[in-house]
């Protein structure tokens, strides 16, 4: 019992030892292995900063190496600006040099220049003093003369021209005659010239239709059936066109008159259509006359638009240009109204630039001011007043409004483009050539051209002919010599270019007639 008590404790002391032993295996286990890995840990961290050193010394060698580089760049292009900069010096200094050259020559000429003032000066004074004294020697000597010969230097004077005026009267009267010949020839090739000028500028500008059309017929058969049945188609012709047809004895010729031109020019077109076309009837007059609106209406357009690029105002509403493009069926004073807006337009362009206004402004309000009369026969108004109203409706500026406005000085001038475009219409309508006068004024031109003549001393009576362009005057003979009507002449030709507006030249005649009569009783 005591042996089997004694194994078992044996057993149990053998499985502690084994159970120690296995404790202190994986103890030692764990240590050995946490011991690997710290060595391995070791080894790795060294490794690692083996790594980072060897970096950290490629890094430095690089940016070393980088450096030197910038560094030697940096040397180079130092050298580099600094050859520029010496460079720019040496020239500095030469332009300074030159320039205290320049000003010392400078101050040498002012020095010489102040001395030769000052010289002149006291000469001036010198001279003026010398010029005192001769005066008065002469005051003196004049004095004396006139105290010896019991007479004045104007009354010598006078006395003089009269005796060499009488001497040699006929050397200047000759001498005159030369001058005169030779000037007249002068003048006539001026002429010339001006009337050349004038031919090319305004061969296409007067319109010659003012009330009334003339269609030349190729035969006058054509009357007929222009007149129709019982008149027929000459009514449906004046129905559809507005306008009166005067047929009348003149051979190959129908007259269409009225007082639009665009219906004149509508029935015109129609009619040379339907002469063409042979077949005259209502209902062909209705179509020819609707074919020919149609026309005008597309050539009013085209005007319209050319005047306004002619003119150089861009922009414009379409319905705008329509009214415009009207302006070239109408006249005025036989000047076209179209022609005449964009010959304003260009003037005042030009004046602005001058002046220093606003030229688009000036062109605008000169390409309008006469847009009124495009339909002043249709609305009550003057044409003023109406191209106002059309303007403010198409929205057009208030200053090119205020432009046009005062041209014939129914509103005042509120701008400087408004006073350009009234010289400038002035201009386009007094130049020569442009105008065809009414009566009213032909009339009182000649009257002014007689009363001008008749105010002069020694004039019998004068009279204006050649339809104003030459005034006949005859003089006194007692009262005026040949020499003085020479005089007269020229002086009549100057009051009248300083107080008379006229077209071309007038031509003044001064005639002196001695008659002598006696009676045998």
């Amino acid at each position: 019992m005591y042996g089997g008590v004694q194994r078992g404790n044996q057993t149990r002391m053998s499985l502690k030892i084994v159970f120690l032993l296995l404790a202190f295996t994986g103890v030692a286990s764990i240590a050995i292995g946490y011991y690997l890995r710290l060595i391995i840990s070791l080894g790795k961290r060294g490794s690692m900063e083996l790594e980072i050193k060897k970096m950290m010394l490629d890094a430095e060698v690089k940016a070393k190496t980088i450096t030197e580089a910038a560094e030697k760049r940096a040397e180079e292009k130092a050298q580099e600006l600094s050859g520029e900069f010496k460079e720019k010096e040496r020239e500095l200094k030469g332009t300074e040099e030159r320039l205290i050259r320049k000003e010392e020559l400078l101050d040498k000429r002012q020095g010489n220049l102040e001395h030769d003032q000052e010289n002149l000066v006291k000469k001036g004074e010198v001279l003026q003093a010398s010029q005192q004294e001769v005066e008065g020697l002469i005051r003196a000597q004049q004095g004396k003369l006139e105290s010896m010969a019991g007479i004045s230097v104007e009354e010598a004077k006078a006395e003089l021209l009269r005796s060499i005026e009488k001497q040699y009267e006929n050397d200047i009267e000759n001498r005159m005659r030369k001058l005169e010949v030779a000037s007249d020839q002068k003048l006539e090739r001026r002429a010339n010239e001006i009337i050349t000028t004038a031919v090319h500028r305004l061969g296409n500008s007067v319109v010659s239709d003012v009330l009334a059309t003339t269609v030349t017929l190729p035969s006058d058969e054509i009357k007929g059936k222009i007149i129709g049945k019982e008149g027929r188609n000459i009514r449906a012709f004046e129905r559809a066109t507005g306008v009166d047809v005067i047929v009348d004895d003149t051979p190959g010729t129908i007259t269409l008159s009225s007082y639009d031109p665009i219906r004149r020019q509508v029935a015109r077109i129609a009619l040379e259509n339907l002469i063409i076309d042979g077949r005259i009837q209502p209902a062909k007059i209705e179509e020819s006359v609707q074919k020919a609106e149609a026309e005008i209406n597309n050539i009013i357009k085209k005007k319209g638009a050319e005047a306004a690029y002619e003119a150089r105002v861009p922009n414009l509403d379409p319905k705008l240009l329509m009214v415009l493009g009207r302006l070239y069926f109408r006249s005025s004073y036989g000047q076209n109204v179209l022609d005449h807006s964009v010959e304003v337009a260009h003037l005042a362009g030009m004046l602005a630039e001058e002046l220093g206004a606003d030229p688009a402004v000036a062109r605008a309000g000169a390409l309008f001011h006469d847009i009124g009369k495009a339909v002043d026969h249709e609305v009550p108004g003057t044409h003023v007043e109406i191209g106002r109203r059309i303007l403010q409706k198409f929205g057009i500026d208030e200053a090119v409004i205020k432009a046009m406005q005062a041209h014939h000085e129914e509103y005042p001038y509120e701008t400087p483009e408004s006073m350009i475009v009234q010289v400038a219409d002035a201009i386009s309508g007094a130049r020569p050539g442009a105008r065809r006068d009414s009566v009213e004024q032909y009339i009182k031109r000649l009257e002014d051209l007689e009363g001008i003549a008749n105010s002069q001393p020694g004039v019998e009576k004068s009279y204006a002919i050649a339809a104003g362009r030459e005034v006949r005057v005859i003089v006194k003979p007692e009262a005026i010599t040949d020499l003085e009507a020479r005089k007269l002449a020229r002086d009549i030709a100057d009051k009248i270019e300083k107080e008379m507006q006229y077209p071309g030249e007038i031509k003044v005649s001064v005639i002196r007639e001695t008659r002598v009569i006696e009676y045998a009783r």
